[in-house]
Parts: structure tokens; C-alpha cells; sequence
């Protein structure tokens, strides 16, 4: 739910922001400022709930931790991606492949009832995936009509 703030509130506040310093709302520059910010709040996740999330990833696949740290890095590497003009289509590609393969790891952590902040499996179980799915879907539409197409 905070990731989705994040995108809502930013590309709002963008949209205000390029209308007062460029005269003209710019909805492409604001969609991937909010994207951008979305993922690098979404990345501190990676290394400040490092054990929780490596949770999220089944006991047999090798290296949990170092990979959680890897795809954070990947995270903060697209937000910067998105907005180097030779590699935007790329990153934009990319991260879409990112979200598709990173579905599984949180339909795993709702089957498990994973709080990944605390690392205790209190969490809200599959009910989660009612937000999760459509939220995923979102980002990967974001992304498309963004930074893609």
C-alpha cells in the first residue's frame, strides 16, 4: 500500500510541479518521477528488511540475502534508468521483466502469511494478493505507457 502512495502522491505533485515550471503539465516527465520515486522507496525496503525479505524466497534457492541486496540495487538502478535518455526503452523492458519475475516471490510470501518487516509470518496471508496482483499489473502498465512506449 506505501508504494502505491508514493506513485500517486509524486506523480500528482509532479503534475502540479512541471504546470508551475514549464507552464504545461507534462504527465510523461511526472509518470516516470513517480515510478522513479516508487522504486527507490520500494528498494530501501531491500536493505532494511533484508532478512524478512530474503523470507520471501523458497528455502531451496541458494544465495537469499545477496540476491534481496541485487535487486535492490537493480531497483535504484532503474529509477535512474528511466531517465538516461539510451537506455530508457531498455531499463523500461527490463523492469517489466523484473515485475513479471518477481510475482512469484510475493505470491510464495502471502501463502506463507510473510511480514517481511518483522520476518514473522503474521502477515495478511493470500487476502494480500486482492491488492498485490492488480498493484503489479499497475506498475507494469505504468511502466509500458512511461518509459516503453
Amino acid at each position: 500500500m506505501k508504494p502505491l502512495f508514493v506513485l500517486i502522491a509524486v506523480f500528482i505533485g509532479s503534475l502540479i510541479g512541471t504546470k508551475i515550471f514549464k507552464s504545461e503539465i507534462d504527465y510523461y516527465l511526472s509518470g516516470k518521477i513517480a515510478l522513479s520515486a516508487m522504486l527507490l522507496f520500494t528498494s530501501l525496503g531491500h536493505f532494511m528488511f533484508t532478512q524478512g525479505m530474503s523470507k520471501m524466497l523458497p528455502d531451496f534457492i541458494p544465495f537469499r540475502i545477496p540476491l534481496i541486496y541485487v535487486t535492490g540495487f537493480i531497483e535504484i538502478a532503474a529509477a535512474i534508468g528511466i531517465f538516461v535518455s539510451g537506455l530508457r526503452h531498455t531499463t523500461g523492458v527490463l523492469l517489466i521483466l523484473f515485475l513479471i519475475l518477481t510475482m512469484p516471490a510475493n505470491i510464495y510470501a502471502a501463502m506463507k502469511h510473510l511480514n517481511y518487516e518483522t520476518g514473522n509470518f503474521d502477515g495478511k496471508g493470500i487476502s494480500y494478493l486482492w491488492f498485490r496482483v492488480p498493484f503489479q499489473a499497475l506498475l507494469i502498465s505504468w511502466t509500458y505507457f512511461f518509459v516503453v512506449k
